[in-house]
This record gives structure tokens, sequence and C-alpha cells, in this order.
């Protein structure tokens, strides 16, 4: 089978894509994929380090106001058209499948125009006007929240499947977790990230939160600031006197062994990315959220609802942040281990650990129908 896979921007839309190109791959060798992106999106690097072929084409997102940069960009997607119409007569693809972005309009249009089978995947409770304006011109649209149901006219193309995650995560043991952090695996951990450059807002409150947890040594930290705001997250700690090299907390720049961190954490803080919150889902971690609220069409606030509706989370938007109001929700929850148990049964409800399987099957039936 050959299979085009398209979607690029943020890594929200590229890791999808790759777990699918892994996955088709991992159930036949002998596919033959093609990644299309745009030239100076991540996934020109991201696509070509996964060892997946990778094509690039041009395009930019659409400016929010009217303006010359308007034209300047449509005449970009026309090219796109056309570029893209020469990468289907040359690879010939049997499915081709987009996971948003601006990149996945015109090669998913395309396409469809010329009768390719055609999938969609919507990572976000809340999907991309990219995706909402392709449902209609695709075969399936496979969807990670029942939200977002409501929000496609197309119910009978709908499938929801979730979102593919690490395989290691919700396998590793609270105790090899735990062991390979250097922690305890009979004490309440509290694991924080703000994803991989961090999050201002959320450090800065995270040290009113430590200042908090000096005075409850039972409690366990794992908290990867992010690469960017490292340096002045520690400075701040020392500023205020915090002990931040605690044998009972792991404050880090960058977290790489999430799988374990999940599995000896019970509860978590961060960002609503829909990756993230498929990770803590499988793994059966509850979480407080707080949306990043600059992601485009405020889409995490979305993810961050699902969860909150569905008993799994609490939601403090970011504007309203601050170390006390933090601390207010983290006491309370670290204080009755019960209800961190059934949120966290409610998160491990949302979850699909079986979604790569059913998208690849999905994509298997789509390409030979």
């Amino acid at each position: 089978m050959r299979v085009m896979l398209t979607g690029g921007g943020t890594g929200g839309h590229i890791y999808p894509a790759l777990a699918i190109a892994k996955g088709l791959l991992a159930r036949d060798s002998g596919t033959k994929i093609l990644y299309v992106g745009t030239r100076e999106g991540m996934e020109a690097r991201l696509v070509p380090e996964a060892g997946i072929e990778f094509a690039g084409i041009s395009g930019k997102g659409l400016p929010r106001k009217l303006s010359l940069d308007t034209i300047k960009v449509m005449g970009e997607s026309t090219k796109a058209l056309w570029q893209t119409k020469e990468l289907l007569r040359k690879f010939h693809p049997d499915l081709v499948i987009g996971t948003g972005g601006y990149v996945s309009g015109p090669v998913v249009l395309t396409a469809a125009l010329f009768h390719v089978p055609t999938m969609l995947h919507e990572q976000n409770a809340l999907p991309g006007i990219t995706n909402r304006l392709l449902a209609k011109v695709v075969k399936r649209v496979m969807i990670t929240f029942p939200e977002s149901m409501a929000r496609f006219g197309t119910p009978k193309k709908l499938e929801l499947v979730g979102l593919p995650v690490r395989p290691d995560i919700g396998r590793v043991t609270r105790s090899i977790g735990a062991k390979h952090l250097g922690l305890r695996p009979d004490q309440l951990t509290v694991l924080v990230t703000g994803g991989s450059r961090g999050a201002r807002t959320l450090n800065r409150a995270m040290t009113v939160v430590l200042e908090h947890l000096l005075q409850r040594p039972e409690i366990q930290v794992i908290w990867a600031t992010g690469n960017v705001t490292y340096q002045e997250t520690v400075e701040g700690l020392e500023a205020q006197g915090i002990p931040w090299k605690s044998p009972r907390w792991r404050i880090l720049e960058y977290l790489k062994d999430m799988p374990e961190a999940l599995a000896c954490s019970d509860l978590f803080i961060g960002r609503a990315g829909a990756a993230s919150l498929a990770e803590i889902q499988v793994a059966g971690v509850p979480g407080i959220l707080v949306p990043y609220p600059f992601a485009a069409e405020n889409h995490q606030e979305y993810n961050a609802k699902a969860m909150v509706n569905s008993g799994a989370a609490r939601m403090i938007l970011d504007r309203e942040l601050t170390g006390e109001t933090l601390w207010k929700d983290v006491e309370e929850l670290i204080s009755s281990p019960s209800q961190l148990k059934e949120m966290g049964s409610a998160s491990r409800v949302m979850a699909k650990p079986q979604a790569l399987n059913k998208i690849v099957d999905l994509c298997l039936e789509t390409a030979w129908h």
C-alpha cells in the first residue's frame, strides 16, 4: 500500500501523523509512505529524523485580518495545489491522510478532487477550521473526543478512535517508575509540566505551591520547567529560599522519562494539549489543567472542558492562575486520596489505548473500498 500523510505547523499535528506512519509500517513493512509538509514548518525537520520520506510544498497560514499578506498566502496555497497534483501523479497513493494544520488543506483537497481515498484525524475537542472544511470532501473523519461529533456536519463519516500515545505509556509499573526517578512508590506524587519550552505562568505559580509543600514532606514532586524557563525558575526558587534540590523533588529542565513519571504520579498539572491528555488518560492520572490561551481557536480550553465534564480534571484559566489559586486545588486534592482515585478512574475511562490499532484498521479499510 502507498500512503501519503500530511499535517504540520505544530507538534500536535505532526506527531499523530508520525504515529500513524509507524503503525502502518508495523502492520506491513512493505507499506510506502510519503509525508507532505511545508518546507519551513517543524515537519521538515521532524519527519526525516523519524526516517520517513518527506516532500516539501508551499504553504502558509491565513492571516487573522484581511491584508496584502492574505493575497500572498492565497497565492502560496494555489501553488501548493499544483505541487500536490504533481506529487500525486508521481507517488500514486492508495490513501491520503491529513492530521490538521494549513498544509493539510491543499493536499487532502487535491487528493479528494482526483478521487484518491482520503481521511482526516482530528486531535482536539474543537476541530480546526481546515479539518471542518475538509470533512465535506473526505471519506472518513477520525476523532479523539466525543465532543467533536457535534462540531462536524458529517455524522456518518465520523469514527471515534482516540489519539495514539507512546507504547510504554500505561505499561510501566508504579514501583519501576518511582525507582527510575529515585522516588518512593508509596508516597503521593505530583507531576508538573508546561511542555518542552515551558509555561512561565505555570512555573511562577508552582514556585508558590512548592513553598506550601515544604510543610508537606509526604508529597513528592516531578516538575519539568521547560528549557526556556528553567534558569529563571531555579533562580526564583533560590531567591525565595526554597531548597529545590530536596530528595523528594525532581525539578528538571526537560522530562524525557514520561512513561516512568506518569506511572508513579497521582496528579498531573499542565497544559491541555491533546497528546498530553491522551497520555494521562491511558495512565489513569487526573489533572489540574491550565489551557494554553494562545492555542488556535482556543482549542485547549475545549480539551480541558471535556476532561472536567468527565470528572477527570479541574481547570484553571491561564489569566486566573496564581500560586494561591493553584495551591487551593492542589491542597484539596492531595488531602483527599479517595477523590484523586475517583478522578483517576474517570481519566482512564476516557482512554483509547487501542487508538493506533483502530486507526490502522480504518486506514486499510478505507484504502481498499
